[in-house]
């Protein structure tokens, strides 16, 4: 089986530039729904006082994660914000007072059993910090006759410019270690595997020397293609397995977590500090100084623009990579636990769309084996059957078909629309 992917320029001109602190903002703006899954409800109201790592919103729901305050400071707003998946949810506006002063409940979780290990990362507010954000203690509490008995660390990285997990191995390498030996033992898992792309020799040799005493840990070196870090695509170039199609990767034997994740693990396991911050990359064409950001969760984009060196006033903002990031449209647009990078452009200019050609180029770059040219057509007249026959969920909207196309059509971005289609026509018949 040879899986389908597409080259890419990395243009990774922050990944030798060390991680600094961000300066704290004003304010933040903490969205109630950092994660894939169901939105927390907020536990604070205007006017309350709130200290750094105090838990702020939570869900009853499996597939949620709760969420924590980023800051010290005053609730001055509960408000309503757009989130980086479309949808309206409540978000709690925190006036800071820059004393940072940890709150009082924040203290190292007590670990003797399975089912603590997952408790304390559910608490943790743990999500996934390569972009997807689906809430990490989902992942890993698998039945423990499920067959999962390999972990897989996504330390693939591979959207151009995004250097942030490549700075986590070699600043945090001792953390992702150590977290990897403590998720093996409490989920009693036989092996791990840490995927690295080939043009990060040093993340590759760190992580190795760091794991040749760990029998079980090993570290395999990845074609630097795109989409590498996609979680099928991983399982099947670290393992061989294959995730097959509406199967999870627990269906294959198989957890995959990204390397920031891991580490921030370690530090909740040794500290109690919650997911509270994250590292992102901040880059571009007209940046002058690229950096990699330690930032609160739900510091505005307008701050880190404040604190970007730039040649000229951007005018597209991308948060994540150019393949999957999100352009946003507001500047006091707060970053989530999930944003990896914000990427600043100038002088862009949308690229003419002509008529397709029939050249099979996006059927070609297509990881999942999709053909975008007919689910295009089939988005277009609107057959939510024949666009389940054609398996549009199967898209995970990498982009590889939008890069490709000599037509620069915004195939990409009509298979999404596609989905929701599917979603809002089954949710009708339901209804009657």
């Amino acid at each position: 089986m040879k899986l389908r992917t597409v080259k890419l320029p990395h243009f990774n001109n922050a990944a030798e530039i060390a991680s600094t602190e961000i300066r704290l903002p004003e304010k933040v703006i903490i969205s109630m729904s950092q994660h894939g899954g169901v939105p927390c409800t907020p536990l604070v109201n205007v006017g309350d006082t709130v200290k750094t790592g105090q838990l702020i919103g939570i869900s009853d729901a499996v597939i949620s994660a709760p969420v924590h305050s980023s800051v010290t400071g005053k609730v001055t707003e509960i408000t309503e914000i757009i989130n980086v998946f479309g949808k309206r949810n409540k978000a709690v506006v925190i006036e800071t007072d820059l004393r940072q002063t940890l709150h009082e409940d924040i203290k190292p979780p007590v670990i003797d059993t399975r089912e603590d290990f997952i408790k304390a990362v559910k608490d943790s507010g743990s999500v996934g910090l390569g972009g997807a954000g689906f809430p990490t203690y989902v992942k890993l509490n698998c039945p423990e006759d499920s067959g999962v008995d390999t972990l897989v660390v996504n330390g693939a990285e591979c959207e151009p410019y995004i250097t942030s997990d490549y700075r986590a191995f070699m600043e945090d390498g001792e953390k992702i270690a150590a977290g990897i030996r403590i998720i093996l033992e409490k989920l009693g898992l036989k092996r791990a595997v840490i995927g690295i792309e080939a043009d990060k020799p040093q993340a590759i040799k760190k992580m190795r020397s760091l794991t040749e005493k760990d029998d079980n840990i090993s570290v395999a070196s990845l074609k630097s293609l795109y989409p590498q870090g996609a979680e099928k695509v991983l399982i099947y170039n670290t393992t061989g397995r294959v995730v097959e199609a509406g199967k999870l990767p627990m269906a294959a034997g198989c957890i995959v977590i990204n390397c920031s994740t891991v580490a921030f693990i370690y530090d909740y396991i040794k500290t109690g500090i919650p997911l509270i911050k994250r590292r992102i990359t901040v880059d571009g064409p007209i940046v002058n100084k690229p950096a990699n950001l330690i930032v609160p969760v739900g510091i505005r984009i307008k701050d880190i623009l404040e604190a970007a060196n730039v040649r000229k006033q951007p005018d597209r903002v991308l948060m994540g990579g150019p393949m999957m990031g999100t352009c946003i449209y507001d500047e006091n647009t707060p970053v989530s636990k999930t944003n990896n990078a914000v990427l600043l452009f100038a002088d862009t200019k949308p690229s003419a769309t002509t008529a397709c050609i029939r050249c099979g180029r996006c059927v070609n770059a297509c990881s999942m084996g999709l053909m975008p040219t007919e689910l295009e057509h089939a988005y277009d007249a609107k057959d939510s059957e024949l666009l389940e026959k054609l398996n549009i969920n199967l898209c995970m909207n990498c982009g590889a078909c939008t890069f490709v196309c000599p037509a620069k059509r915004n195939i990409s971005e009509k298979n999404q629309l596609a989905k929701l289609f599917v979603r809002q026509s089954k949710e009708a018949k339901l209804k009657g």
